[in-house]
């Protein structure tokens, strides 16, 4: 199975988020697209790639979002830029009409923690990955990176079924995004739904003008995956598992 991988304080790659909120009933068409789109960026100099699902929509707003991760080379801010603008065009002629492109960013790793002891964070199509993103002020942006590195430092350690996590700052968005890999979704919602989950943030994250949010995703895609002969049933079969690991959760 082909997998993604993402460096602990990774000095030689800038991390690409781009996040879409659907318009179309039909969400596997958008994956889909942006399967293909993932192909295309290779001749930009796209390292690798990786598509998110998000399972229930984001907790706080109530938006099922879509978000395509892509990883590059180290290039200048100009040359950034000049990357951002025909990603954008490559996007609108293949997601027009499909989504809404509501955030985009380039982030660097700056700290994680592994089970194995790896100094990677690596992900396959099927697993899980939970998402937390903090966005604040441009002055307070390092500030809110150390108490996050905190937040997740003192937790990892305690969490059951966790395998990996990570911490990423952004770069033209004041924004801090922790990511984690679980062993499974029973695992992830156990620690999602413990009662004092945000009351052992807030005293960290208190002094902070920011905008939280989080998320549960399912991986959908990593590049290398072989596009034209995904079933085409394949994430209706999944969204069907999860909906039965939800009403098994529910009844313990």
């Amino acid at each position: 199975m082909k997998t993604c991988s993402m460096d602990f304080n990774n000095k030689d790659l800038d991390i690409s988020f781009y996040v879409f909120k659907p318009t179309v009933e039909i969400v596997d068409h958008l994956v889909h697209r942006l399967q293909h789109f993932s192909l295309l960026t290779q001749n930009l100099g796209c390292v690798q790639s990786s598509i998110f699902r998000s399972i229930h929509g984001n907790m706080v707003m109530s938006c099922n979002q879509i978000i395509w991760y892509g990883a590059w080379k180290k290039r200048s801010s100009d040359e950034k830029d000049k990357l951002n603008e025909n990603l954008q065009s490559m996007l609108a002629n293949n997601v027009t009409g499909m989504a809404v492109l509501v955030e985009h960013n380039f982030l660097d790793a700056y700290a994680g923690e592994s089970r194995d002891g790896s100094l990677t964070v690596k992900f396959s199509t099927g697993d899980i990955i939970s998402m937390d993103s903090v966005v604040t002020t441009t002055r307070d942006l390092n500030d809110l990176s150390y108490a996050a590195l905190a937040i997740f430092r003192s937790r990892f350690p305690k969490i059951d079924g966790i395998i990996s996590g990570l911490c990423m700052k952004g770069q033209s968005l004041p924004c801090v995004v922790c990511i984690h890999v679980w062993q499974s979704l029973q695992f992830c919602y156990s620690w999602i739904l413990h009662p004092d989950h945000r009351k052992w943030m807030m005293p960290y994250l208190e002094r902070f003008s920011t905008k939280m949010k989080y998320d549960i995703f399912r991986v959908v895609y990593v590049s290398g995956d072989n596009v034209m002969n995904l079933p085409s049933d394949f994430p209706h079969r999944m969204l069907e598992d999860e909906e039965e690991n939800t009403r098994h959760l529910m009844q313990q």
